[in-house]
């Protein structure tokens, strides 16, 4: 059949031809997709195959300290001022600052030539006291003879004797004088009181010190072995601790992280609450031989009470959120199943976990960001994911690094 066409059939003709061949070029397109989400897919349209590799560790129950962690600071178990007990001019220094000293070692030397001559000045009395009782004693004995043959009143023998008594009290008195000023002397020589830690001297040489006042104090001295450390615990942790007294132990945390060792022992509980911070105050004892411990150093204190059973989790694989703490299982059909759990501290580079999980859980420790609840995933233990070499397992801890 021979026709001809206008120009606009023509046109129509081509768009519906056009319009065909994309309807089957889409056809085309979608069926090979479905294939290859079949394909991907597997036999019978199964996930399997898609499921994104973890690494999961079994949760054990186990033995776990109960620590309470707090803040304290160290002092010494004596703090000691030295002061000035005689007034006069500083002579000498004896000592070096920060050095350690014995008890009764001499730290200071003040001018002594006043207190010299006030020593010999008390002696010279006390000869004099002395005499003046000899003369007493031999008036006394010459008028009791004459009292006797009544050659003399009984008056005058009366008060020979009063002066007799008078001689022996100022003789007393002049003896006190000699020990007193010879204390003085010695005071002239400034001695630690006890064996410690020298600080900073607070007068140099040529300085004029007063006694009994506020510029006596010479320095100070603190005994730093053992060492005191104070904190404070809130009601409810001093109540744990006194229901477990024989099981308590006390660890230091120094500033870089490591433990100090030897451990200590408490020796003071308060015995009443701070009513502005209801906290009960505490103080325990840790000998400190090599100086580690300094007085007013901030520590970590670490106070166990006893052990609990609870689980560790590495770190990396507890979350948390607004709604708390998050751990991802796997599921028994291998599936992603989160599980809320409570979480107390941290021991070491795991949570501890109290409650949330059941002995034997899976947990996932690694590709956190990438799952999503309910999603398909292929659990490996620690060591065995894909790439990994045979027989190359690790510890539940390298895992935990591993996922950090």
């Amino acid at each position: 059949m021979n026709f001809s066409l206008s120009p606009p059939h023509s046109w129509s003709l081509i768009r519906q031809y056009l319009f065909n061949i994309s309807g089957i070029a889409a056809l085309i397109l979608l069926t090979a997709c479905g294939k290859s989400e079949e394909a991907a897919l597997g036999p019978g349209g199964s996930p399997g195959s898609m499921a994104l590799p973890v690494t999961v560790i079994e949760a054990r129950q186990q033995h776990v300290p109960i620590i309470i962690e707090v803040v304290g600071q160290a002092e010494g178990s004596k703090e000691v001022e030295v002061r000035a007990r005689v007034s006069g001019t500083v002579n000498r220094r004896l000592y070096t600052e920060g050095d350690t000293v014995k008890a009764g070692a001499v730290l200071f030397t003040i001018d002594p030539v006043p207190y010299e001559n006030a020593l010999a000045q008390a002696k010279a009395s006390l000869v004099q006291e002395k005499a003046n009782l000899e003369r007493a004693q031999r008036e006394g004995a010459r008028l009791k003879t004459l009292a006797e043959e009544k050659a003399i009143s009984q008056r005058e023998y009366d008060d020979a004797t009063s002066t007799l008594k008078t001689s022996q009290a100022q003789l007393a008195a002049s003896e006190a004088r000699v020990r007193d000023a010879e204390l003085s002397l010695s005071y002239t020589r400034v001695t630690a009181s006890i064996s410690g830690v020298t600080g900073r001297a607070l007068h140099s040489e040529g300085s004029l010190i007063t006694a009994n006042s506020d510029a006596s104090l010479m320095t100070t001295i603190t005994a730093i072995d053992p060492m005191w450390v104070r904190f404070s615990l809130s009601e409810n942790e001093a109540m744990q601790l006194r229901q477990t007294p024989d099981k308590t132990s006390v660890k230091l945390v120094l500033a870089d992280g490591s433990t100090y060792e030897p451990s200590g022992k408490l020796n003071f509980s308060g015995s009443s609450i701070d009513s502005r911070t209801g906290t009960v105050p505490l103080r325990a004892e840790f000998p400190n031989p090599k100086l580690k411990l300094l007085p007013g150093q901030f520590v970590g204190v670490q106070i166990t009470t006893g052990d609990r059973q609870a689980y560790l989790v590495p770190q990396p694989a507890l979350l948390q959120s607004d709604q708390g703490k998050m751990l991802f299982t796997v599921a028994p059909n291998n599936t992603v199943a989160p599980r809320p759990v409570e979480a107390s501290r941290w021991s070491g580079h795991d949570w501890v976990v109290t409650q949330g999980l059941n002995p034997g859980d899976k947990i996932i420790i690694d590709n956190l960001m990438k799952l999503r609840p309910g999603a398909p995933v292929a659990p490996h233990a620690p060591g065995q994911g894909p790439g990994a070499p045979p027989g190359n397992g690790s510890s539940d801890k390298d895992a935990g690094k591993k996922a950090e």
